[in-house]
């Protein structure tokens, strides 16, 4: 039964469920229970699609596996703060990567540089290639900057945009992002606006005026618009619009399925 695993942060929750949603090859899916996937459970509840939810203690190791011809998707997501320190976040990939490998045929992470932290990921662990090899999200040249960079195409599209925006500081929100805004910028929920005024600061002294729709083409998590609408308003944002895509998820994921032996999306 070849087990692939997908590792990610919870911002790039919707894009994992895209790629569920339209490999039909997919036999069982699991997801990890461990507290981050409460928002994950609930569209894949919305989608009708089945899961089983089990601790990573309570799923068989490679090891002892058997049918050997079902197809597996193991999806563990990680703690969206942890953005906030690189160096916690490398610790804590690098920690569930080791504990995760050995019921994983193949380990595909949903992040990208982060900081440049996750950069030596794939080479750290090269000896256990053969077993459970360790992918990252790639464009045809290298390791994508961050899960925006891989919404948009890849690290040449990116530039673009940065270079397009680079009259004024502008945040990229995708749908997820603009859900989470406020927890990826530890908004205080009992004293919100003491936290805005922090904010606001950090915007003057960097030059941020606008906000930024990446459309992803996925509608997974509603009220984009409002989220958007309510981040631009309390900052006084300009909004603009651009367009991104699933080419990098989808090429990554099929590589990956490939290298293990699989066909399809």
């Amino acid at each position: 039964m070849p087990v692939m695993t997908i590792l990610s942060c919870k911002i790039l929750q919707d894009e994992i469920i895209h790629l569920i949603e339209n490999d039909p090859s997919i036999d069982e899916l699991t997801v990890v229970r461990n507290n981050e996937e409460h928002e994950f459970l609930a569209k894949l509840d919305k989608l009708g699609l089945d899961y089983d939810l089990s601790p990573l203690n309570e799923i068989p190791p490679a090891c002892v596996r058997e049918d050997s011809g079902r197809y597996t998707v193991i999806v563990y997501l990680v703690e969206l703060g942890l953005h906030e320190l690189p160096k916690k976040l490398r610790e804590e990939v690098y920690r569930v990567l080791r504990e995760i490998s050995p019921y994983s045929d193949g380990i595909l992470l949903f992040y990208g540089l982060c900081g440049n932290v996750l950069d030596k990921v794939e080479e750290d662990f090269r000896g256990q290639e053969s077993t459970c090899p360790v992918r990252i999200l790639r464009d045809d040249k290298r390791i994508v900057d961050d899960c925006v960079g891989a919404t948009l195409g890849g690290c040449d599209e990116y530039l673009k945009v940065l270079k397009r925006f680079s009259d004024k500081g502008t945040f990229l929100f995708t749908p997820m992002y603009a859900h989470s805004w406020k927890e990826i910028m530890r908004v205080d929920p009992v004293k919100p606006e003491k936290t805005f005024r922090m904010i606001r600061k950090m915007n003057e002294i960097t030059g941020y005026k606008r906000v930024a729709m990446v459309h992803t083409g996925l509608d997974y998590t509603p009220e984009f618009d409002k989220n958007v609408e309510e981040f631009a308003e309390i900052f006084d944002f300009e909004i603009l619009e651009i367009e991104g895509n699933q080419q990098i998820f989808s090429k990554c994921y099929s590589s990956l399925k490939k290298e293990m032996g699989l066909t399809g999306l």
